[in-house]
């Protein structure tokens, strides 16, 4: 098998068609070859017909861990303490874990010691992200209000002490947190972060 042309593919990740396309095989033989590869560890499985070379793994930054957190569920947002850490809003850094908000289950992907980790969140509150750089990830406010979110389900816990409330814009937090639930309201007035500036 060349795997030298698939090394070839340039894009960040590929299916089955790419493989098949690089080496002028059939689809079905191409699904054995990705197997096969993925076994020799020179591919990564990261979803079903979704692969990536692993020495590209290896070489990720930050963003294109980002755009994978995307990609391996759909649809959903970086948020919580990983948006806030890229924002620099908090001195919790986190490494090799990405929090990510999702419209339709909480669950969790192990990939070579990284953690991409997916928290459900009610329709009515799936907003307040941008596409950046290619990948979608909450606002700062959105972001800390996400994290506020679950902390009022109990579902949450975060270092509010960590947080650089000077790079929150409070109008925009005020107006967001009135889609949020009372109890998510109640524990930001709690806080003292409903105050007027």
């Amino acid at each position: 098998m060349n795997y030298t042309k698939i090394r070839q593919i340039r894009k960040l990740y590929f299916g089955c068609r790419d493989i098949s396309g690089a080496l002028n095989i059939t689809a079905e033989s191409a699904k054995v070859a990705a197997t096969r590869l993925v076994q020799q560890g020179q591919l990564l499985r990261l979803k079903r017909n979704v692969y990536i070379l692993k020495d590209r793994w290896d070489a990720l930054v930050r963003e294109e861990k980002f755009m994978l957190a995307n990609l391996l569920q759909t649809p959903s947002y970086i948020s919580l303490m990983t948006a806030m850490d890229y924002y620099e809003i908090t001195t919790q850094v986190q490494r090799d874990f990405i929090e990510s908000i999702a419209l339709y289950r909480t669950k969790e992907v192990n990939i070579e010691k990284n953690v991409f980790y997916y928290r459900k969140i009610n329709k009515g509150l799936y907003f307040g992200f941008l596409k950046e750089r290619g990948f979608f990830i909450a606002t700062p406010e959105k972001a800390f209000l996400d994290a506020l979110y679950f902390t009022s389900l109990k579902k949450y816990s975060f270092d509010i002490g960590s947080i650089d409330f000077g790079k929150l814009k409070m109008p925009i937090i005020r107006r967001m947190l009135k889609q949020y639930p009372q109890k998510t309201q109640k524990l930001c007035k709690t806080y003292g972060y409903f105050k007027q500036t």
